[in-house]
């Protein structure tokens, strides 16, 4: 039996700049960091006993005697990718699926590294990164960039940049104290709807060049913030006015990004004390993150009273294999 844990993510910038049709020509990165909230994926060989081969938990339960047969796009891919039978697998997280934390691409992550440890096989975080991407992105055909993926391997606090010839993981040197403020300083709030981020991403698109040139704009805000984060001469509150910026840049890139309800609960937010924020993910839903000075964190708990109120931690592991029980499998 294997037990893999994948920790979710939290993108402040660069978002969008990770789709593939953009980087390749205009070069990308993103801003973005791990923390602790996880999904685990269980998994084991089905004992042969039952009258089905292959035995799924997830937010469904799918009992099947064909790989082919399996509903999840993701999980029929992945065995198929992998030459995986007779399994029995279970899905469990701390967070919603659907709401802008990366979840999908954390679950493609974590899967991918269990199949392997069940094969008895090690596969490094670059290895998964890659796989799960072309998992997603290629088997699957989902719409959507490739941060998510990169950040549930590696985790962390990191840059990650985007150019033709691929990607790059860059950790950011931030001292502990400096770190430890930042996560003090964000409040996260759950706005309790949810959406498919392929399906923000294909009522977005790229098609009209004026969003290409919000991208760039918002391409180029990672520099500054992570001079923000780096530089301890610079002001940490910058970090949440730069957050404000690139949220309005955002928000100008698509009609699915934001709804009425978000934009009321956003400037609520604001008007609360908060120096900036953003919806987290493709848009349309899940969490807003406000950048919140402590003194004034009382306010936004009160103002955003209606919502569910996220503590969270920046975490540094990445995916990993938390229980490991080697068994004997012969196959048919």
């Amino acid at each position: 039996m294997i037990i893999t844990k994948t920790p979710f993510r939290m993108s402040f910038f660069g978002g969008g700049t990770d789709m593939e049709e953009f980087f390749r020509e205009n070069n990308g990165a993103v801003l973005s960091t791990t923390f602790d909230k996880y999904c685990y994926v269980n998994v084991r060989h089905l004992p042969r006993f039952f009258d089905y081969s292959t035995e799924l938990t997830y937010s469904k339960s799918e009992r099947v005697s064909n790989v082919d047969e399996i509903q999840h796009p993701a999980i029929r891919n992945a065995m198929k990718m992998l030459d995986m039978h007779e399994i029995r697998l279970i899905y469990e997280a701390d967070l919603p699926a659907r709401s802008g934390l990366g979840t999908s691409s954390s679950f493609a992550v974590g899967m991918l590294n269990a199949f392997y440890a069940l094969k008895g096989k090690y596969a490094d975080k670059k290895k998964l990164a890659d796989e799960a991407i072309y998992l997603e992105r290629v088997l699957c055909d989902e719409a959507g960039g490739w941060q998510d993926q990169i950040a549930a391997s590696y985790g962390g606090f990191n840059r990650i940049n985007f150019n033709a010839d691929g990607y790059e993981v860059l950790p950011l040197i931030i001292s502990p104290e400096r770190k430890k403020q930042l996560n003090n300083n964000l409040m996260m709030f759950f706005t309790g709807f949810t959406r498919f981020s392929s399906d923000v991403q294909n009522a977005n698109g790229l098609s009209k060049k004026d969003k290409i040139n919000q991208l760039k704009a918002m391409y180029s805000l990672v520099d500054e913030a992570e001079k923000v984060l780096t530089d301890a001469n610079t002001n940490l509150d910058d970090f949440g006015c730069l957050l404000d910026t690139t949220w309005r840049l955002k928000r100008q890139t698509g009609a699915a990004v934001s709804t009425n309800s978000i934009d009321c609960l956003y400037e609520k937010g604001m008007a609360a004390g908060a120096l900036g924020g953003k919806l987290l993910g493709a848009g349309g839903g899940g969490f807003l993150v406000f950048y919140v000075q402590p003194e004034k964190q009382d306010a936004m708990r009160w103002a955003m009273r209606d919502l569910m109120y996220i503590p969270f931690e920046f975490e540094n592991g990445g995916t990993r294999v938390i229980h490991y029980t080697t068994e004997s499998y012969i196959p048919r």
